[in-house]
C-alpha cells in the first residue's frame, strides 16, 4: 500500500540546498530555490548559460565537477537533476544515509521528496501534488490559478482561449509565439503570455527571463536554453531561428520567451521573419519593457510634466565610435528629454564622454538600475560626468538600465 505524501512548506532561507546537475532541469528548479533564499550549491561539470550567469553574479556556488559525498555536508535538501539513473541513485543513497530529503528528476518513485506544481499569486503560493502524476498536478494547479485570476477578468470568467481563434480548447499545433516575459518580476508577464506558456510544448528561453516562470512549466515541456550572456557564451541567432522553425514544423507549439518586449532590442523581428519564410504561423505577445519599467521601479518617471516631454531609448552595446553603431550620440546630446540606455554598462564611460563632448552638461542627473523589479534590484544615482566611475566603484553588473535626464530627481522630496 502506497502512503500519501505529507505536505510541507520548507523555510530554506540561508540553508544549504545541493543541486546535482547543470542542465535544463536544474535551470528550471534553481530559481525557486533562490527565491526562497536558499544557499544553493550547484555540482556539475558544466552549466547552461542561464545557470552560469547566476553563478557569475554570485547568486549560487558552483563546483565544476561530478558529485562526491562530501558535497552534502551541512545540506538540508538535495535535488538530483541528472538523467543518469546510476548517478542519481548514488546521490540519493548518500542522502538517505545522512537523512537528507532528496528530490529526483529521473525517478519520482525512488525519491524521498517531490516538487509540487506551483502557482504564485502575490503573497499566496499554491503547491499541488498529484499522487505521483505530474500531469494531474499541473491540471489542478492551472485550474486554481484561473480561479485566483478571475478578479482580473472584466467579465469574471477565467477562460483559456485559443491564441488564434479566441475559443477554448482545440489547441493549434505547429506554431510559434514570441512572448515578452517582462523586466524581471514573474508577475509582470501579461495574462496572455502566461497562458500561452502553460500551453507550450517547447519553450526557448533567454537568460533575462524570470526564472520562476520556468519553474511552473509542465514536466514534459522541452526547455531550450538560448541564453545570450553579454560578452560570454552565446547561441547564434541563426541557430535559435532554426530551433523555432524545426520544432514548429514537427508539430509543436513553441513559445519563444524573451526578457522585456520581443521587439525592443530583442531580435524578435528576425525570429518572426525566419518563421514566416518557413511558413510557420507566429503570434506576438508584447511584454513590459525594462526601458520604462526599470526607471519606474527606481522611482524615476521617464516623462514628467514640466521636466521632460520626450524620452529616447537606445542600445549601448556598441561604443559610440564603433563603425557598426547606428546611434547618433551627437544628436542625442542636444535633446532636453530623457535618455534611456539599454545594454550600455561596458561602454558607459565612452558614452558619457561623447554626450558631454557634444554639449550635454556633466551635471545632468543620471541613474543606473540593476536587475529592476526583482528582489536583488540595486539603484545608483549620480551625474552624467561621474556615473561611469561610480558604476565601477559600486560594482554594478548587467542586466542594468541607465537613465540620463532631469527626471532622475523629479520625484525626490
Amino acid at each position: 500500500m502506497t502512503s500519501n505524501p505529507y505536505p510541507l512548506g520548507l523555510r530554506l532561507h540561508g540553508r544549504r540546498v545541493v543541486v546535482v546537475g547543470g542542465g535544463a532541469v536544474a535551470t528550471r528548479r534553481v530559481p525557486a530555490l533562490l527565491d526562497a533564499g536558499a544557499d544553493v550549491l550547484l555540482v556539475a561539470p558544466e552549466l547552461t548559460p542561464a545557470l552560469r550567469a547566476r553563478a557569475d553574479a554570485g547568486r549560487l556556488h558552483w563546483v565544476p565537477r561530478r558529485f562526491v559525498p562530501e558535497d552534502l555536508d551541512g545540506a538540508w535538501l538535495v535535488q538530483v537533476a541528472v538523467d543518469d539513473p546510476i548517478a542519481a541513485a548514488s546521490v540519493s543513497a548518500v542522502a538517505a544515509e545522512r537523512r537528507i530529503f532528496c528530490v529526483r528528476a529521473d525517478d519520482r518513485t525512488a525519491a524521498t521528496a517531490w516538487t509540487p506544481a506551483v502557482t504564485r499569486h502575490g503573497p499566496v503560493t499554491v503547491a499541488v501534488l498529484g499522487g505521483g502524476d505530474p500531469r494531474r498536478a499541473m491540471t489542478v494547479r492551472d485550474a486554481i490559478r484561473d480561479l485566483l485570476a478571475v478578479r482580473l477578468a472584466p467579465d469574471g470568467i477565467a477562460g483559456r482561449p485559443d491564441a488564434s481563434t479566441g475559443t477554448t480548447g482545440g489547441r493549434q499545433a505547429g506554431r510559434v509565439a514570441l512572448v515578452g516575459a517582462g523586466p524581471g518580476d514573474p508577475e509582470l508577464i501579461t495574462v496572455k503570455g502566461w497562458r500561452l506558456l502553460t500551453e507550450a510544448d517547447v519553450v526557448v528561453a533567454d537568460r533575462l527571463v524570470p526564472g520562476l516562470l520556468l519553474d511552473e512549466l509542465r514536466p514534459d515541456v522541452e526547455l531550450v536554453d538560448a541564453s545570450k550572456i553579454p560578452y560570454g557564451p552565446s547561441r547564434a541567432q541563426e541557430e535559435i531561428n532554426q530551433i523555432l522553425v524545426d520544432r514548429a514544423l514537427a508539430g509543436a507549439f513553441v513559445v519563444r520567451l524573451k526578457g522585456g518586449d520581443p521587439y525592443v532590442f530583442g531580435r524578435g523581428g528576425e525570429e518572426l521573419l525566419a518563421c514566416a519564410a518557413a511558413g510557420v504561423p507566429v503570434t506576438v505577445v508584447p511584454g513590459v519593457t525594462s526601458s520604462i519599467a526599470a526607471p519606474a521601479a527606481a522611482g524615476i518617471p521617464v516623462t514628467h510634466r514640466g521636466v521632460a516631454h520626450e524620452f529616447t531609448v537606445v542600445s549601448g552595446h556598441l561604443a559610440p565610435d564603433a563603425p557598426a553603431s547606428l546611434v547618433r550620440w551627437d544628436a542625442l546630446a542636444g535633446l532636453h528629454g530623457t535618455l534611456v540606455i539599454l545594454m550600455g554598462l561596458k561602454n558607459l564611460a565612452a558614452i558619457t564622454a561623447t554626450l558631454i563632448a557634444h554639449g550635454r552638461s556633466p551635471q545632468t542627473p543620471a541613474a543606473v538600475v540593476q536587475e529592476a523589479t526583482t528582489g536583488t534590484q540595486r539603484v545608483l544615482r549620480s551625474t552624467l560626468g561621474e556615473v561611469a566611475a561610480d558604476l565601477r566603484a559600486a560594482d554594478l553588473r548587467p542586466p542594468a538600465v541607465v537613465v540620463v535626464g532631469d527626471v532622475v530627481g523629479a520625484l525626490d522630496g
